[in-house]
């Protein structure tokens, strides 16, 4: 085991990267923060920022002699960067976790090979694969780069087979998954966390809706039966445990009205729809992050109370701060800023989580903060 005092590394530093450092500084550990940004959230509060690429041996290998562990708080640090990593240091999770979920051709393949099922999907390297997809699947198709896309970007709804070959390239002639949009009910995740000797504990799953592609709210517990919340945990852990997995894992779910449930993507790392679980669970997903990590055996994941977690989007700044004493004016609601310099439109700046006796009523309370802030 890792114990506080030792130095614990992370490759990324932005606003996960903050939060697990605020964490593990908590729990008694220093932490080192590999980032360019000179203004990376992380890096300003870290013990230690090496403001250098993500593919800078000299970099990685500071940070590796520095650090007990290491681990990502993003999917796209360079998986090679991870095996160097692996020469000086214990890196959780794996690089060759990282390297699945890095490729949504790749990650929804090896979905596949586990019997899980996922939205009907086909690979598309080239345009001349767009017919042979069409052939497949049914329209309205989504057209997502497999590679570098995230909160909504990298993809393009497509309804007829000259849309998508104008999309495949509007998105830079890159290889593409080409995916049935499913008749949803609603979006669904779960986090999980598994130690290194193959603990595994999970949250409750989260109910969580988009606006243009970019999660909105999280509302826990999910407002969903009993059995499909158990079977998506079920899910979850199967798929970690295929991928001998070390840390914290999100897996995204869509319900769809006839009661499917099906893989839309994961995440290894902390994720957004976890953000409840700084206030509203026992042991916070990113806690779970140091304890993984550093071989620690899991903590609780009891929920304390129902709880919605709402982002804060760089365009609630468009006429100068917005007014933070309509959050902190209320006894039940707990306000998160990332300390971003800059805010811009879609960009992630905080979240605000809203705690009551029911889900009912701290959605009401999430909406009445909505309304004064004006979003």
């Amino acid at each position: 085991m890792i114990l506080p005092g030792a130095t614990l590394g992370v490759l990324g530093g932005g606003q996960l990267g903050r939060m697990f450092t605020l964490a593990a500084h908590s729990m008694g550990y220093r932490v080192v923060v590999l980032d360019p940004d000179p203004h990376s959230p992380a890096g300003l509060i870290a013990s230690q920022h090496i403001q250098t690429g993500y593919s800078d041996h000299a970099g990685l290998q500071m940070l590796g002699d520095e650090c007990a562990a290491v681990t990502t708080e993003f999917e796209n640090v360079p998986a090679d960067s991870l095996e160097f990593l692996e020469r000086f240091c214990v890196v959780r999770p794996s690089a060759d976790a990282v390297r699945i979920a890095q490729d949504r051709i790749r990650e929804k393949q090896y979905i596949n090979d586990r019997d899980l099922p996922t939205t009907p999907f086909d690979d598309i390297y080239e345009i001349g694969d767009l017919r042979s997809g069409f052939e497949k699947l049914t329209p309205p198709l989504l057209l997502k780069t497999a590679s570098h896309g995230y909160d909504g970007k990298g993809q393009i709804r497509v309804d007829t087979l000259e849309q998508a070959e104008a999309a495949f390239e509007k998105l830079g002639n890159r290889p593409c998954v080409l995916e049935q949009v499913v008749d949803l009910g609603c979006e669904i995740s779960v986090i999980l966390a598994r130690s290194a000797s193959g603990a595994t504990v999970h949250y409750p799953p989260g109910e969580n809706t988009h606006r243009h592609g970019i999660l909105d709210t999280t509302i826990v517990p999910a407002r969903i039966d009993a059995d499909t919340s158990a079977r998506a945990v079920q899910m979850a852990t199967a798929l970690a445990e295929s991928m001998e997995y070390c840390g914290v894992l999100a897996v995204e779910f869509f319900v769809t009205r006839a009661g499917e449930l099906l893989i839309n993507e994961i995440a290894t790392r902390p994720h957004n729809s976890g953000h409840y679980t700084l206030d509203a669970c026992i042991t916070s997903q990113f806690a779970q992050q140091v304890r993984c990590m550093c071989g620690l055996p899991p903590g609780a994941t009891d929920l304390l109370s129902p709880v919605v977690m709402t982002n804060l989007l760089g365009d609630l700044w468009h006429n100068g701060s917005p007014a933070w004493e309509t959050i902190l004016e209320q006894p039940r609601a707990n306000l998160y800023l990332y300390g971003k310099h800059h805010a811009r439109p879609e960009r992630k700046m905080g979240h605000y989580n809203c705690l009551a006796g029911d889900v009912d009523t701290a959605i009401t309370l999430a909406g009445h903060i909505r309304g004064k802030l004006g979003f």
